[in-house]
């Protein structure tokens, strides 16, 4: 599929390239007052952080505590999802949206030994108003020409519509997205065969 080495792929980074969300939930675990399963917590997350922290009832405090174990979590213990490497490694060019501050998201990447694998990331220090606000993207798709957009969630491929790309959801059913897989094996049948026809 040399025809895949034409593409722009902007990727969300949490829940999509990496599994941070056991992370993200087992620290909200710590500070919510509610007896709440896992997944109970997780479904709440999924739909954004600041979702959570308002459904939460959680201080500015408690969240500054919240990112500080963020901050200490170790880089090991954050994977990415199986088979998402060889997404990275087939297609031409891959950007990174993300809200997380650059600092912790080089982190993760810089672990993993991705660093080469991203042409530019954008993260919450650039300034650009968060999700589902598409000025990011846009920023984003006149230097790179982005082809495709890869989230987890309908705030991640809103601001990928308004810029006319095709969008992709990852492990999430919700109406909106123009392909839909659940492992990363199934983007190349799924999704990189429909692109590059």
């Amino acid at each position: 599929m040399e025809k895949l080495k034409t593409l722009t792929v902007l990727w969300d980074f949490d829940g999509t390239l990496f599994n941070t969300y056991p992370m993200y939930t087992e620290i909200f675990q710590k500070f919510i007052s509610e007896n709440l399963s896992d997944e109970e917590v997780l479904k709440v997350l999924k739909v954004s952080y600041f979702h959570a922290v308002n459904v939460f009832g959680l201080s500015t405090d408690t969240v500054e505590k919240m990112r500080q174990m963020e901050k200490e979590w170790p880089a090991s213990k954050i994977q990415p999802f199986p088979s998402v490497e060889k997404v990275l490694k087939s297609v031409g060019k891959n950007v990174i949206m993300t809200h997380k501050i650059r600092r912790e998201a080089e982190r993760i990447i810089d672990y993993h030994g991705w660093t080469n694998y991203f042409s530019a990331i954008v993260t919450g220090d650039d300034g650009f108003p968060r999700k589902p606000n598409p000025a990011s993207y846009e920023y984003l798709h006149r230097k790179h020409h982005v082809d495709l957009v890869i989230g987890d969630r309908l705030l991640d491929i809103l601001p990928g519509q308004a810029i006319g790309a095709k969008t992709c959801l990852f492990q999430n059913r919700e109406e909106g997205a123009d392909f839909y897989i659940d492992h990363y094996d199934e983007f190349f049948e799924k999704v990189a065969k429909k692109m590059v026809e």
